[in-house]
């Protein structure tokens, strides 16, 4: 089933079931008001929600009405925890380059997770702002899973089963304010603005043979400004899978009920699939060209995520968002 949560005036928005070709939705009414609510009761609401997706997929549903993805908030407009990786080493490798810092060997055998902040989700279609273009405005197109509660201390392969969703994700990254960031020695901050989902999140069932149960295997699409950017596999080279990444975040801790974990970029070794995130592509032309020839974003620029199946149909919907100057 695909869940969407839609604007309704209060902060984490109406719960609403979309059918599976992202034309029709119908209220979870009497369900759960929110997808919080509803990860939180998963056992019990999963069969009520699957059998209105049922419903609505079939004709039978009541109260259906047009889904408008402008209408959309993130899935979870503000989550209790988001966690995002960098599942993708071929990508941390190469941007580490990009600012002159040495990777460590145990980078491929110990996965990067960073705690982002999640107060403030960005909706798939909500103008991103930025105070100055000087910071370096930077796409990072991702997958995400969303999880129920996962005890401390979980196994890589127990945590598969505490997968309840999948989305996609625009992590967006103020590449020019990192360096000096990460030079304290304390993390990310400043450089990692809200961060934006897809209109709406599925249940793993709805990927088909795409999912393994902790990788996607199909291509996620970027366009920059109606440019192809890339559109490398989020299957492939993925380093970590999200099992991994879950038994990793959960060694000293346990997630609670709606925890949000991001693969980091999706980055594959084939560089003619292109570039998830401008960093890369820009490291790319320094190794070719010994300078950068792609700018950072500008005020004005557009970005257009997506992923689809087999058949050419949207899965997620596209988080299409504008890059603007904050007031």
């Amino acid at each position: 089933m695909k869940l969407a949560t839609l604007r309704d005036g209060t902060r984490d928005g109406r719960l609403a079931v979309v059918s599976r070709d992202l034309a029709a939705a119908a209220w979870a009414d009497g369900i759960a008001k929110t997808l919080q609510q509803a990860l939180d009761d998963w056992s019990s609401t999963a069969p009520r929600l699957a059998g209105l997706a049922a419903a609505l997929d079939s004709g039978s549903a009541q109260g259906v009405f047009s889904f408008d993805p402008k209408a959309a908030m993130a899935p979870l407009p503000r989550g209790h925890h988001w966690v995002d990786g960098s599942a993708y080493v071929n990508h941390v490798e190469l941007v580490r380059k990009a600012r002159g810092a040495e990777m460590p060997e145990s980078f491929w055998t110990d996965p990067l997770v960073y705690q982002g902040g999640s107060d403030d989700f960005l909706g798939p279609t909500q103008d991103a702002p930025f105070a100055s273009e000087d910071w370096g405005i930077d796409l990072e197109a991702e997958v995400a899973v969303v999880t129920d509660d996962v005890p401390m201390s979980t196994d890589a392969l127990a945590a598969r089963q505490h997968i309840r969703l999948v989305m996609l994700v625009n992590d967006w990254s103020l590449r020019n304010l990192i360096p000096g960031e990460l030079a304290k020695g304390f993390g990310f901050y400043q450089s990692k603005p809200a961060t934006a989902f897809s209109p709406v999140a599925v249940t793993p069932d709805e990927l088909g043979e795409a999912w393994d149960g902790a990788k996607l295997h199909l291509p996620i699409i970027v366009h920059l400004n109606d440019r192809l950017l890339g559109r490398p596999n989020a299957g492939m080279d993925m380093t970590f899978d999200f099992g991994q990444l879950i038994a990793h975040v959960t060694k000293t801790r346990r997630l609670g009920a709606g925890a949000i974990v991001g693969s980091g970029t999706i980055s594959n070794c084939d560089r003619s699939l292109g570039s998830c995130c401008l960093a890369e592509l820009r490291m790319l032309e320094t190794l070719a060209r010994g300078t950068p020839a792609t700018p950072f974003m500008k005020f004005g620029d557009r970005v257009r995520i997506e992923m689809l199946d087999p058949g050419g149909h949207s899965i997620f919907g596209a988080i299409d968002q504008r890059v603007v100057r904050s007031a």
